[in-house]
């Protein structure tokens, strides 16, 4: 795994956990913060943060082309989709 899709998996995992965070506190469901607790705008900007780490984490994760290594005369073969 290259670490370009590494820091992707990452990233996505943490846009998304950052999210559903955003989102509970926006419905009072976690308490603790007095800007973000109960205020309905951060039930919006949490679920857009948690779909594009969603969206982030899959396509971090989907297997792409495999291409064989440069001099083995082998062809790219297109992945299954």
């Amino acid at each position: 795994m290259n670490s370009g899709r590494l820091g992707g998996i990452v990233l996505g995992v943490l846009l998304l956990l950052a999210g559903i965070v955003f989102t509970l506190q926006g419905a009072d469901i976690i308490t603790g913060s007095s800007l973000m607790s109960g205020n309905q705008t951060y039930i919006y900007v949490g679920a857009v943060v948690a779909i594009v780490g969603l969206l982030l984490l899959v396509w971090s994760t989907r297997g792409g082309r495999k291409v064989p290594p440069a001099g083995s005369g082998a062809q790219p073969q297109p992945s299954p989709v």
